[in-house]
């Protein structure tokens, strides 16, 4: 039992969180690099992203993973990510802080869906079973290069003003 689940239904909970986390970080991505805010999205996709990161933590463990230990540098990064957009309103610099971050965060998720799916689903487990195969290695860098053109485009072209300043401008 896991906070009162069984671990079957902690871990659907936890699989659901982190997916919605995915999809709605690529869409974001998709919107930034289109110079687009997309402020409900954001917030899903951050609140998820920290929800799945820390529901990590509950899963019976015995020592250090490297699941635990990307989950503590995800937290890291989202420690800085959440202030970069919310407090900071991507003013400045935090623009780009907020966009390396979450991109960071977004990979870190995406990096472990590919691990899980080729530990759970047959057809990828027998393609790379011990996951030091080439069809691991080829996912992971196709995951990697994504996530860093999002990032580098959502870098290059969100450029649009925090909601306040631009409505005080239009006002």
């Amino acid at each position: 039992m896991v906070l009162g689940m069984t671990l079957a239904t902690y871990t659907l909970i936890h699989v659901i969180i982190s997916l919605v986390a995915i999809a709605s970080g690529l869409i974001v991505f998709i919107g930034m690099s289109a110079n687009k805010r997309m402020d409900a999205l954001t917030a899903l996709f951050l609140t998820t992203t920290v929800l799945t990161t820390v529901t990590g933590f509950f899963f019976p463990f015995a020592h250090v993973t490297p699941g635990i230990i990307l989950g503590v540098l995800s937290l890291l990064v989202l420690t800085i990510a959440v202030p970069a957009r919310y407090a900071k309103h991507l003013a400045g610099g935090w623009r780009k802080t907020y966009i390396i971050t979450s991109g960071i965060a977004l990979w870190f998720n995406m990096f472990v869906l590919v691990v899980q799916s080729f530990q759970k689903v047959p057809s990828l487990h027998a393609l790379a079973p011990t996951q030091k195969e080439p069809p691991f290695g080829i996912a992971q860098l196709v995951v990697l290069l994504v996530v860093a053109s999002l990032t580098f485009a959502a870098a290059k072209r969100f450029r649009q003003e925090p909601a306040a300043i631009a409505k005080k401008v239009a006002g």
